[in-house]
């Protein structure tokens, strides 16, 4: 079982790398303006992608590990299926909420950081 998560972990990180960084290329082609490898579009696209898959990995993994113990609870004790199915959509609830997180991050990793000098100066700074 652990070797199976840090197959699905590594294959998500790579995934979502690669994905990133054919997104930064493209960029990096359009602009011509290469550091290090990826030019600042193509860091924001891999750190998005990051934080997407990343956070996406870890939810996926403790929803996964929250059905299973909920699951094996019912099995032992059937009397209590109410009260154990209750808490574990709670818990299933807030767990999501961390991917709704990485999502909130990603985003403004998309849209705010290239647009931040032009923020600075309608603000005054």
């Amino acid at each position: 079982m652990k070797k199976l998560a840090s197959l699905c972990a590594a294959l998500a990180v790579l995934t979502t790398a690669g994905a990133a960084l054919a997104a930064g290329a493209a960029e990096a082609h359009e602009t011509a303006v290469i550091v290090a490898g990826l030019d600042t579009v193509g860091k924001i696209a891999f750190a998005a992608a990051l934080a997407i898959g990343l956070g996406t990995l870890g939810t996926a993994i403790g929803q996964g590990l929250s059905i299973v113990s909920a699951l094996s609870g019912i099995a032992r004790n059937p009397e209590t299926a109410g009260v154990i199915r209750v808490n574990m959509i709670i818990g299933l609830a807030l767990i999501e909420s961390l991917c709704i997180y990485s999502l909130v991050v990603a985003l403004i990793l998309i849209y705010a950081i290239p647009y931040s000098e032009a923020i600075s100066k309608i603000i005054g700074g």
